[in-house]
C-alpha cells in the first residue's frame, strides 16, 4: 500500500509539471518543458528544419524568437529575420558580434583561417586575401579556368547524357565543377574530377562528410557533441576521418607548390623576369600566398598550418557556395518555362546566330535578366541557410531583445527569403522581375535584406568570382540544353550548413543547338 501512494505521489507530480507546462506553453510557437526546453520540438523538426524555422518566423511579431535548450546545456540562442537586427549586429554594431569561440570550436576543422577568425587576425587576411583576388592576374587566371572548365568538363559530361539519354544527378556535377575550379584557382592544380567516367572524389565527400557533422553539433547540446568527439562516435567519428582525408590533401598540395616554386627560382635570372613569368603562370592563390609581398606587409606567418587552413577556407567558399546554388537555379529555371524562355532570349542578344555556343564571361557580364534570375535562386535557396553571431558584451537589438555574452544569435536566411514582411506577399514565387528596375537595369537589394553574400565588413570577396562563374555555366546550359527533371524525383533540402537538394538533382539532358 506505501509503494502504491509513493507511485501515486509522483504520478500526480508528473501531471501537475505536464499540465503547469501546458498552460505555459498554450500561447507558444515552440513548447518550452520543463529541464529539456524545446529540445524535443528542434529534434522531432531537424528533418525539416529549414522550412520549420520559417513557419515559427511567420507567426512572430517582430520576426524573432527565443530558443530555450535544456537547463544544463548552455543553449539559449536567440533566433532573427530582422532586417533591422541583421544590419545592427553586421554592420553598425558590429564589433560587439565577432564569430567568437564557440563558433571556432564548432568549426574547428577550418583552423585560424578567415571564416572563423576574429580581431586582427580576421583583419590581416580579409586585406590579403582582397588584393589577391582582385588582382588583374587572378582575374585572368578565372576567365581561362572557367572557360576550359565548362568547354572540356561540363560540355563532355552533358553530351554523355543526351548521347545516352542517361538520368545524371548535376548536382554532383556541378560540384565536381566547382571542385575543379577552385582548386585550380586556389592551389594551381586541376583535381579532373569532371569527366564523363565521374571518379571518386575522396577531398570532395570529406567535405560533405564534415558539413553535415558541423550540422548536428548546431542541432545537440555543446557537451553532448563534445562527449561523441571525444569518444569518437557517430557523426563525430566521420568528422575526425574526413579531417584526416583534408590534411593529407592539402598537406600534399602545399609540399608540392613549394617544391615546384623551389625549382623554378634557378629559371629565373633577375627580377623583372621573375615578374613576368609570374603574372602568366603562377596566378593561384597558393603560390601567392609563398611568395606575395602582401603578407609581409601585413606580418602574415605562411607556414604549413597557415596554408592548410586558407585552402580549406577558400576551398569551401567556391566549391560549395556556386554549386548549391547552381543546383537550386537549374532546378527553378528548368520548373518555370516562362523564365527559361526570357533568358533564352535574353542570350540571343549575345547569341544572335542561333548557333550552338559556350558563353565567355564578357558575353554574359550585362545580362540582366539572367542576373536577376541568379539573384532570386539565391533569395530563396540561399547557400549558407544561417550564420551565428555571439555578443561581447551585453545588448539590447533594435527589436527591444536583449542578449548576453552566453546568448547564440543565429540568422535564418533561409527563412529570410520567405518574408512577406520583406518580400511581400510573392515571396514564395519565383520571379526575376524583382530584381529589375524600370529602367532595365539590377535592382541593388540592401545587404541586410538579401544576405546571401553576408553583410558590413564580413561581405563576401568572392561575390563577383561566384556571379562569374555562374552566369558563364548557367548561360552555356540554357542555350544548348533541354534540362528536365527525371519523372518522380523528389526535391527537397538537406540538413547541413550548406543548402544542398537532399537526393541530388536527378534529370535528363537533351541537346537544343546543331
Amino acid at each position: 500500500m506505501a509503494d502504491f501512494l509513493i507511485y501515486a505521489e509522483l504520478f500526480l507530480v508528473a501531471v501537475w509539471f505536464l499540465a503547469v507546462g501546458v498552460w505555459h506553453n498554450r500561447r507558444r510557437l515552440a513548447w518550452n518543458w520543463p529541464m529539456i526546453g524545446m529540445l524535443p520540438a528542434l529534434v522531432i523538426h531537424v528533418g525539416r528544419i529549414h522550412d520549420s524555422c520559417t513557419e515559427i518566423f511567420r507567426k512572430t511579431r517582430r520576426g524573432t524568437f527565443t530558443f530555450q535548450g535544456p537547463w544544463f546545456a548552455n543553449m539559449e540562442i536567440l533566433g532573427t529575420v530582422n532586417p533591422a537586427n541583421v544590419h545592427y549586429i553586421m554592420s553598425s554594431n558590429f564589433h560587439n558580434f565577432p564569430k567568437g569561440p564557440d563558433f571556432r570550436e564548432i568549426f574547428d576543422v577550418l583552423g585560424d583561417g578567415i571564416f572563423n577568425a576574429d580581431g586582427e587576425s580576421w583583419k590581416k587576411q580579409r586585406k590579403v586575401a582582397r588584393v589577391l583576388i582582385g588582382h588583374q592576374r587572378f582575374h585572368k587566371c578565372l576567365v581561362r579556368i572557367g572557360r576550359e572548365k565548362v568547354e572540356k568538363g561540363l560540355v563532355p559530361v552533358l553530351e554523355a547524357a543526351c548521347a545516352g539519354n542517361k538520368i545524371i544527378d548535376l548536382q554532383d556535377v556541378f560540384q565536381r565543377l566547382t571542385f575543379d575550379t577552385t582548386c585550380a584557382l586556389v592551389t594551381g592544380y586541376d583535381p579532373g574530377c569532371l569527366s564523363p567516367d565521374l571518379p571518386d572524389v575522396p577531398f570532395s565527400k570529406a567535405m560533405d562528410e564534415i558539413e553535415e557533422a558541423i550540422f548536428v553539433r548546431h542541432v545537440l547540446p555543446e557537451r553532448m557533441w563534445k562527449i561523441l568527439r571525444w569518444i569518437r562516435v557517430g557523426s563525430e567519428r566521420k568528422l575526425r576521418r574526413a579531417w584526416e582525408v583534408l590534411d593529407k590533401v592539402t598537406g600534399e598540395y602545399i609540399a608540392k607548390k613549394r617544391e615546384e616554386l623551389r625549382s623554378k627560382k634557378p629559371e629565373l635570372t633577375d627580377k623583372n623576369s621573375s615578374k613576368e613569368k609570374d603574372s602568366e603562370e603562377d596566378a593561384d592563390l597558393l603560390t601567392s600566398y609563398i611568395n606575395g609581398d602582401e603578407n609581409q606587409t601585413l606580418d602574415l606567418n605562411c607556414n604549413d598550418k597557415f596554408l592548410r587552413d586558407t585552402i580549406l577556407n577558400l576551398m569551401i567558399a567556391g566549391r560549395d557556395t556556386t554549386s548549391s546554388a547552381l543546383t537550386w537555379f537549374t532546378w527553378l529555371v528548368s520548373t518555370h518555362p516562362d523564365v527559361e524562355l526570357k533568358i533564352r532570349e535574353e542570350l540571343k542578344s549575345v547569341c544572335p546566330n542561333k548557333k550552338w555556343h559556350v558563353f565567355e564571361i564578357e558575353e554574359t557580364s550585362k545580362l540582366v535578366y539572367l542576373h536577376g534570375a541568379l539573384c532570386e535562386a539565391l533569395r530563396l535557396y540561399p547557400p549558407v541557410p544561417f550564420q551565428h553571431k555571439e555578443p561581447v558584451n551585453p545588448d539590447i537589438l533594435p527589436t527591444g531583445h536583449r542578449v548576453h555574452s552566453k546568448t547564440k544569435v543565429m540568422f535564418f536566411l533561409y527563412a529570410m527569403g520567405r518574408m512577406e514582411s520583406i518580400w511581400g506577399k510573392n515571396c514564395l514565387e519565383f520571379k526575376p522581375e524583382r530584381w529589375i528596375t524600370e529602367r532595365g537595369t539590377i535592382q541593388h537589394e540592401p545587404s541586410y535584406k538579401f544576405l546571401a553574400f553576408n553583410a558590413g565588413p564580413r561581405t563576401c570577396l568572392g561575390k563577383d568570382v561566384a556571379f562569374t562563374q555562374m552566369k558563364t555555366v548557367a548561360a552555356t546550359m540554357i542555350h544548348n540544353y533541354d534540362v528536365r527533371m527525371s519523372e518522380g524525383h523528389r526535391v527537397e533540402p538537406n540538413c547541413s550548413v550548406i543548402l544542398y537538394m537532399r537526393d541530388g538533382l536527378k534529370v535528363r539532358v537533351a541537346r537544343r543547338m546543331e
